[in-house]
């Protein structure tokens, strides 16, 4: 064998690119920056880790969450409650990252390198999650930031399965992401899609999620006659604390043919049954608009 074709193999082998199937899975490369951490105080054996790199354009990108002690190896409490030098790492699927640094009562800083899993990308693949797909400024450097981010939310090829198993429809990369963040799983999304509003999407559950809408509170709604409103309805009354109490009170008081958006103003203008009460005595017509001009002083006027 001469000498050029063996320098080729050995550059072909440097290059620890691997075929397995229809996937090509390409040598692990790292992103590295700096961390800071601090002890949660009102969450015993919690830390909060923030990563912060720059990126290839000069900005700054930073990832933080807090996270248990048993999710960091060779980090304990103690040492982030002392003085001194550490080295932990956050070991997931997705890759990991290791830290080094040091702590001074329970407050730490240092620098880190993550190390991607590339087996991680061809699992989410045969689940129809491509961390490849609608990279827009380099393909590889997109990827690595992507599993990056998997790693520190801990997206998990278990999650994939989990939602996939609800049936909810096409879901992508970035839902994976919203579903770590937010806490929904398969059965979140199941109660939801039977709690009577159809066609929803994962946008919808992270909304559900934020403004606190279970499956309870849906049905709630639908049982009163609002079941031909859009979700964005059950946001509206979340944020406006329209309960179904409240709404029963004033359609006892002659108000019966409302919808989310009459309700709204009258929370807005803190129109409750006692008002509508009094604005009927005073001759006010039962009306939502007639009932907001007298509270702001301009009805009869």
């Amino acid at each position: 064998m001469s000498k050029n074709i063996q320098n080729l193999m050995r550059l072909a082998f440097a290059l620890i690119i691997v075929v397995i199937g229809n996937y090509v899975i390409v040598a692990q490369t790292t992103l590295t920056g700096d961390w800071k951490a601090n002890l949660e105080s009102n969450k015993p054996n919690k830390i909060h880790l923030s990563f912060e790199r720059r990126t290839e354009k000069g900005g700054r990108s930073q990832n933080g969450s807090t996270y248990d002690f048993t999710d960091l190896q060779n980090l304990s409490i103690e040492q982030a409650r002392g003085s001194g030098a550490v080295k932990f790492s956050l070991v997931r699927e997705a890759g990991t990252i290791d830290c080094e640094g040091s702590f001074n009562n329970g407050k730490g800083a240092g620098t880190f390198r993550f190390t991607s899993n590339p087996q991680f990308v061809s699992m989410m693949k045969t689940r129809g999650f491509d961390f490849e797909a609608d990279s827009s400024t380099g393909k590889n450097r997109d990827l690595e930031e992507r599993l990056f981010a998997a790693a520190t939310l801990n997206v998990t090829t278990a999650l994939a399965d989990d939602l996939l198993s609800a049936n909810f429809g096409k879901l992508d990369v970035e839902d994976l992401f919203k579903a770590a963040i937010f806490k929904v799983n398969s059965e979140f999304m199941r109660e939801m899609k039977a709690s009577g509003f159809p066609n929803l999407g994962m946008e919808d559950l992270v909304k559900a999620r934020i403004f606190k809408i279970d499956a309870g509170f849906a049905k709630q709604v639908v049982a009163m006659g609002f079941d031909k409103e859009p979700f964005e309805s059950l946001v509206k009354m979340r944020i406006f604390k329209i309960t179904p109490e409240f709404i029963t009170e004033v359609r006892n008081e002659g108000l019966t043919n409302l919808d989310v958006e009459d309700i709204v103003k009258l929370r807005i203008f803190k129109i409750d049954g006692a008002f509508i009460r009094q604005a009927r005595a005073d001759g006010v017509p039962l009306e939502v608009e007639k009932l907001v001009q007298k509270r702001i002083g301009v009805w009869g006027k």
